[in-house]
């Protein structure tokens, strides 16, 4: 993973916090909130922009309010581990649009999907798209439950 070289002070942290809890803070809120004014606060959100520490502004969705019910974790043991495959495989795995986080693994599997879906007919589906890929030497599919714990902000000390 590369390393940002961008050292983040106190007032860094708070900006981060607060973008991470609500994007849709205007730029004076966000700057009341870090007790900034607007021009200095804004120029703090570009250059961790240009650093690369904050990537993109999204809207997060409640994936059973759009009827995607069913989250599968798919650990997968490669069929090779040569440059060829692993360019079949990654670039075919990410073409997935259900497959929302994918890792190379260090461990008993050599792969991780998470994918979401909306019942197991079109998990089914995902898994016959899936197997087409690229040979795969095993893989195994683990349903959740319940989601105990779900969170996309990042652990700023």
């Amino acid at each position: 993973m590369k390393q940002l070289s961008t050292e983040l002070d106190l007032i860094d942290t708070r900006i981060l916090r607060e973008v991470q809890r609500d994007a849709t803070l205007s730029l004076a809120e966000l700057a009341a909130k870090v007790g900034l004014s607007a021009t200095p606060c804004w120029k703090r959100i570009k250059r961790m922009e240009a650093a690369g520490i904050i990537t993109k502004r999204v809207t997060l969705v409640n994936r059973e309010a759009v009827g995607l019910g069913v989250t599968a974790f798919v650990s997968i043991r490669a069929g090779a581990h040569d440059e060829g495959w692993l360019e079949r495989f990654a670039g075919g795995v990410s073409a997935i649009p259900e497959v929302v986080e994918f890792y190379r693994m260090a461990g008993e599997v050599d792969y991780l999907l998470k994918v979401v879906c909306h019942d197991i007919a079109d998990y089914d589906r995902i898994y016959k798209k899936l197997i087409k890929v690229a040979p795969m030497g095993d893989v195994s599919s683990a349903f959740a439950m319940e989601q105990i714990k779900f969170t996309t902000e990042m652990p700023l000390l």
